[in-house]
């Protein structure tokens, strides 16, 4: 894979951030003007008004269609499986499981899937942590139809899609030599002890955790130990913070 090339910075050091992607791509007018590849969407949002105007958006368009929608992770995770889009429009921060970790199991089971990152968060950790979970594109919230529709194309094409604020962050982090993609503590968690970290923080009892994931209580509270030592954290009060400040989940949930 050949160097990347963002805002005149063009350097091989930029294919190390990102590992499942071919290219980099804030904007591109050659591509703008492609159909979209009929691109069939998930929408995984937790504000229903969210959701019904990016239907609404989507819809209109000849070329895209909506096929499914979800309001947290379990669901998109399920959706995704039973309709297969092509396309998945993530949000990042949702409740019982976050867009990160959906992404990952989304990806697991439908491989050649798209997922588009569609959130308000301009952080270099929600980014990295996103392109590191496989996600082909990254938009913020505030972008207009016609890029998300840019970023769409652009995906399907291939090719990887950053929000130019976004890309930003990714070539700031190497300018100021430090990777953007440098992986939090969080990383040494297993995928179930990052499950059980979210719902711990959003209050959920461990015998309704053990209910929702299909586990024991004593499997539950192993993870949940297990997640304390690996983040040097002695309580769950502890656990709730440090899920909060790193975007795991938030007050909403």
């Amino acid at each position: 894979m050949g160097p990347h090339r963002l805002y005149g910075i063009d350097t091989p050091r930029l294919s190390s951030l990102i590992q499942h992607n071919a290219s980099l791509v804030p904007s591109r007018p050659e591509i703008r003007g492609m159909p979209a590849m009929n691109a069939r969407v998930l929408l995984v949002d937790d504000h229903q008004i969210m959701r019904e105007g990016l239907r609404a958006l989507i819809d209109g368009d000849p070329d895209m269609a909506v096929v499914a929608e979800a309001g947290d992770g379990r669901a998109a995770v399920e959706m995704a499986r039973e309709f297969g889009p092509n396309v998945v429009i993530m949000d990042i921060v949702l409740p019982l499981l976050n867009g990160i970790e959906a992404t990952r199991q989304i990806l697991a089971a439908l491989p050649l899937t798209k997922v588009i990152a569609l959130s308000m968060h301009a952080e270099n950790h929600f980014v990295a942590d996103m392109l590191r979970a496989g996600a082909s594109g990254y938009v913020l919230k505030e972008c207009g139809f016609e890029e998300l529709r840019q970023a769409i194309d652009t995906v399907l094409a291939g090719q990887t899609y950053l929000t130019p604020n976004v890309a930003t962050v990714v070539v700031d982090g190497y300018l100021d030599k430090t990777d953007p993609t440098t992986e939090s503590p969080a990383a040494s968690l297993t995928p179930r002890e990052r499950e059980i970290l979210q719902l711990i923080a959003e209050g959920h009892p461990t015998k309704h955790i053990g209910n929702l994931l299909g586990v024991s209580t004593k499997t539950v509270q192993t993870h949940r130990q297990q997640a304390m030592q690996k983040l040097g954290i002695d309580s769950v009060a502890g656990l709730t913070k440090y899920a909060l400040r790193t975007g795991m989940t938030s007050l909403e949930h």
